[in-house]
């Protein structure tokens, strides 16, 4: 019983970073959005509904709802 050799996968096209949207210019400034301050200004925070958080090391930061009742 030998076992079959498929071969090599083929090439499948992935998103990009879109790193170039995390940056801020303001006048003849330039400005990072917030980064990570666990693992420092190379790391990006995914901003989301209700958080900001970390892929790499998974840190959170919640933002706080003003709820009206």
């Amino acid at each position: 019983m030998a076992k079959e050799n498929k071969g090599k996968k083929p090439h499948k096209n992935k998103p990009t970073s879109k790193k170039y949207k995390k940056y801020i210019i303001e006048g003849d400034i330039l400005k990072r959005e917030k980064f990570c301050p666990r693992c420092g200004p190379g790391v990006f925070l995914m901003k989301a509904k209700n958080r900001l958080y970390c892929g790499k090391c998974h840190y959170t930061e919640f933002f706080l709802e003003n709820k009206e009742k």
